[in-house]
């Protein structure tokens, strides 16, 4: 390995030490809690290194945010191909969608309940136009066009019966991690029922049947 490789690769590592110790602040002690000085303490390096590889507190959080909900969107997007009909594949985004930030519980809740103008930058979903603004959105907002394709249903309706699935899914997330210390059972019995409600209640239930 020559000096320029062994230097990039270098630099690489430390910033990720930035990031990693950041994510780490963040999980224990609240975002409001980060600072640039708390992470150099912590790393042993001086404030002016860190300010050598990120611009600001904001580009910090603003990477470890897309590197955790990327997580989210790259499982959601990867099912597009998903061999099965449109009812059944929501059923099976939302169900992986559940699953995966029941996995990442704490990234999930330091990110998903932050106010930050920065992070809602990339997680708000509740304005006009976010199906085609937010890629998760977007396969269920696709998916919910291919099931009511006979029917003459508003684009903008549509997209508002996204929204409530995917914040009530939302809800439904949070309530599981507070409450963690339910069965596994118990947990699989309320997300069906869940997937259920959402899908066949609202999904392609009498709201759209005018």
């Amino acid at each position: 390995m020559g000096i320029k490789e062994r230097k990039e690769r270098e630099k690489d590592e430390l910033k990720r030490l930035i990031i990693d110790t950041a994510n780490e602040i963040i999980l224990k002690e609240g975002l409001e809690k980060l600072s640039i000085r708390k992470i150099a303490a912590q790393i042993e390096y001086s404030p002016a290194i860190i300010y050598h590889y990120f611009k600001d507190k904001n580009e910090i959080v603003n990477t470890i945010m897309k590197q955790n909900y990327e997580k989210i969107i790259n499982t959601v997007s990867s099912i597009k191909e998903i061999n099965d009909t449109p009812e059944n594949a929501i059923k099976y985004i939302l169900r992986e969608y559940i699953n995966l930030a029941l996995e990442m519980d704490e990234e999930y809740v330091s990110i998903m309940l932050s106010n930050s103008k920065d992070i809602l930058e990339h997680t708000a979903l509740l304005f006009k136009g976010a199906a085609s603004k937010r890629k998760a959105l977007n396969v269920l907002y696709k998916y919910m066009k291919q099931i009511h394709s006979d029917k003459n249903i508003d684009d903008r309706e549509i997209e508002l019966t996204c929204q409530i699935v995917w914040t009530s899914s939302f809800g439904l997330i949070i309530k599981l991690i507070v409450e963690k210390n339910l069965s596994l059972e118990r947990k699989n019995e309320i997300i069906d029922h869940h997937l259920t409600l959402m899908v066949d209640g609202i999904i392609l239930g009498s709201c759209f049947l005018k």
